[in-house]
C-alpha cells in the first residue's frame, strides 16, 4: 500500500458502559490489556468499563484511563488479528486525552506510564474543577470568527476547534449563560452543554497544569517512532522534549483538531483509522473532508469488517 495512513485515537466523551466487552471476551491481547489497567492502578478499571456503573464511570479520574485502555485493547487486537496486513501509520494523533493514547501507540510512553500519567491528570483536571468552576458547551453552525467575538464578549475561550462547523467553549459557568445567549441569537444552530467536570482547556486549568507538569517531568518519554500531529499547535512533532511541553500546554489550551486533521491530510493522509470507543473522530473527519476514507476499530465486529476493507486498499 503507497497510502499514507493515519491513527486517530479519541478522547474524553467517547466513554459508554460495556465498551470493549466483545473485545474482552474473543481477543487474548486485548484482554491482557485489560487485565495489566487493573493491575497497574490497582482499581477494577475493566469492570468500570464492561459493567459500569455509568456514574462511576464518568468520573474524570477514572474516564481518562479507561478511554485510554479500551482504545489500546482495540489496537492491540487489530494487531492480533492481522499482524502485517494491518497498515502502518504515517501519524497517529488523539483527541485531547486521545493524544496520550497516540503516544503509546507511537511507542512515546510505556501504556503503564500513560495509564498512571492519565489518572493523575483526571484527578488534577476534576480538582480544579472544583477549585474553579467552570463548563464546557458545543456551539454547532457558526465560524471561528463569530464565535472568537462571541468568547470576548462573554469572558470565555475557545477551547475545541474540531471542525468547520463545531466548535466547544469553556468558562465559569455563569458566563457560559451569556455565551450560549449571545450564540443563539448570531444564528447557532445547537448549543450543547457537555458533560464534564470542567472548563478544560481553558486558563481555569491552569492549577492542574502545575501539578501535570511536574507527573510528566516524572514520566519517562522517548520520541515517538511515529510522528505525533499535536493538539495545541496542529504540528507535526518528532522529539520528546516537543511532546513534553505539548501535554502541558494543550490543558490549558484550545484543541485545535480541525488543524490537525488538516496536517495530516496536507501531508498526504488519506486513510484514516479511528481507533477506540465511539466514532466522534470518524464523523468530524467526514465533515472535514468528505473525500478522505476513515474507518472505525471500536468493537470485534468492526476488526471482522476490517478484513474486506484491508483487501480493497
Amino acid at each position: 500500500m503507497d497510502r499514507k495512513v493515519a491513527f486517530l485515537f479519541p478522547g474524553q466523551g467517547s466513554q459508554r458502559v460495556g465498551m470493549g466487552q466483545d473485545l474482552w471476551l474473543h481477543n487474548e491481547s486485548a484482554r491482557a490489556i485489560f487485565d495489566e489497567a487493573d493491575q497497574v492502578l490497582g482499581l477494577p478499571l475493566s469492570r468500570l468499563c464492561l459493567e459500569g456503573p455509568e456514574e462511576e464511570l464518568v468520573q474524570t479520574q477514572n474516564v481518562q484511563p479507561a478511554v485510554l485502555t479500551v482504545s489500546i485493547a482495540c489496537l492491540k487486537a487489530a494487531q492480533e488479528m492481522y499482524g502485517a496486513a494491518l497498515p502502518q501509520p504515517a501519524f497517529v494523533s488523539g483527541h485531547s486525552l486521545g493524544e496520550y493514547t497516540a503516544l503509546v501507540a507511537a511507542g512515546s510512553i510505556s501504556f503503564p506510564d500513560a495509564l498512571r500519567l492519565v489518572r493523575e491528570r483526571g484527578r488534577l483536571m476534576n480538582e480544579a474543577g472544583k477549585q474553579y468552576p467552570g463548563g464546557m458547551l458545543a456551539i454547532l453552525g457558526l465560524d471561528e470568527e463569530t464565535v472568537r467575538d462571541i468568547c470576548s464578549l462573554a469572558d470565555v475561550e475557545i477551547s475545541n476547534i474540531n471542525s468547520p462547523e463545531q466548535i466547544v467553549i469553556s468558562g465559569a459557568q455563569e458566563k457560559l449563560v451569556k455565551a450560549r445567549e449571545l450564540a443563539i441569537a448570531r444564528g447557532a444552530r445547537r448549543v450543547i452543554p457537555l458533560k464534564v467536570s470542567g472548563a478544560f482547556h481553558s486558563r481555569l486549568m491552569s492549577t492542574a497544569a502545575e501539578g501535570l507538569k511536574r507527573a510528566i517531568q516524572m514520566t519517562t518519554i522517548n520520541d515517538p517512532a511515529v510522528p505525533l500531529v499535536a493538539n495545541a499547535s496542529g504540528k507535526i512533532l518528532t522529539k520528546a522534549t516537543e511532546i513534553r511541553q505539548e501535554l502541558v500546554e494543550q490543558l490549558t489550551h484550545c484543541v485545535q483538531w480541525l488543524n490537525c486533521t488538516r496536517t495530516m491530510l496536507h501531508a498526504g493522509a488519506s486513510l484514516f483509522f479511528e481507533i477506540g470507543p465511539g466514532e466522534v473522530l470518524t464523523g468530524l473527519l467526514r465533515r472535514t473532508d468528505p473525500s478522505a476514507q476513515v474507518y472505525n476499530i471500536s468493537s470485534l465486529e468492526s476488526l471482522v469488517r476490517l478484513a474486506d476493507m484491508l483487501g480493497k486498499v
